[in-house]
Parts: structure tokens; C-alpha cells; sequence
């Protein structure tokens, strides 16, 4: 596979699995909601099991990383402004979605199966967000 889509697919990976740690956070100690902290949970399992079912292996990943001389690792001013937990958690599901969308275009080119995985999680995110939404 090509290493650039590599980089894609890795970066994306990282991205969702850190943006639903942070709203999976969210969940369990700010609304103390067991059922919401699972979802988001299963979610990141979710994500480790389409790479499982997909069959790439994590060192090609690691190996097409290339952080220092990645052109977007800059943070804008307006990823730096957070005023509160609801903040937190609406920038980082909406970055979990757009991480899920773009894994569910590039795996169309080499394995329409798990596109369709990557699918259904963000359809499943969308729920989660609106359950958690409706509490904060």
C-alpha cells in the first residue's frame, strides 16, 4: 500500500482513538454516566477491531509515521481556545467523526468491508453525541 495513504490511515487512527478518550473522559467524570463512558469505550475497541479485521499491521503504520516533517502538525489559535469540558467535549467528537469519515473513504480503496465498518462506527457516533450532548 501506498505509504502516503499509510500516513493517512495512521494519523486518522490516532486522532479518533485520542479525541474518544477525551469524550470517553467526559463521560465517566463529568456526567458520571457508566452507560455513555461504555459506549465511547466500545468505540475505541471498535476502531482497534476494524484495523484487526482489515489485516494491516500496526508496524506499517508506525513505519510510515513521519511526525517531524508533517505539515500540519501546527495548531491553529482557534484549537487552542476551550472555555469548559463542553468545549472539550464538542471539539473532540466532531474531530472523532471527521477521523472515522476520512478511514471509511481511503479503506474503499483496498477493503470495501471494513469502509462499511467505519460507517457503521460513525453512524453509531452520532447517537453517542446526541446522548451525550442532551446531558451537558
Amino acid at each position: 500500500m501506498d505509504n502516503r495513504i499509510l500516513r493517512i490511515l495512521d494519523a486518522n487512527l490516532n486522532r479518533a482513538q485520542e479525541g474518544l478518550r477525551v469524550c470517553e473522559e467526559v463521560a465517566r467524570f463529568v456526567l458520571c454516566d457508566k452507560t455513555l463512558t461504555r459506549a465511547f469505550k466500545n468505540t475505541r475497541h471498535a476502531i482497534v477491531e476494524a484495523l484487526r479485521m482489515w489485516n494491516i499491521k500496526k508496524c506499517l503504520l508506525l513505519d510510515s509515521r513521519d511526525s517531524e516533517k508533517d505539515v500540519g502538525k501546527t495548531s491553529l489559535y482557534s484549537e487552542l481556545k476551550r472555555g469548559d469540558y463542553q468545549d472539550i467535549f464538542f471539539a473532540n467528537i466532531q474531530r472523532v467523526k471527521e477521523s472515522v469519515r476520512v478511514l471509511e473513504e481511503f479503506t474503499k480503496i483496498d477493503n470495501k468491508k471494513v469502509s462499511g465498518y467505519f460507517k457503521t462506527i460513525r453512524y453509531k457516533l452520532y447517537g453517542i453525541e446526541k446522548k451525550t450532548g442532551s446531558k451537558l
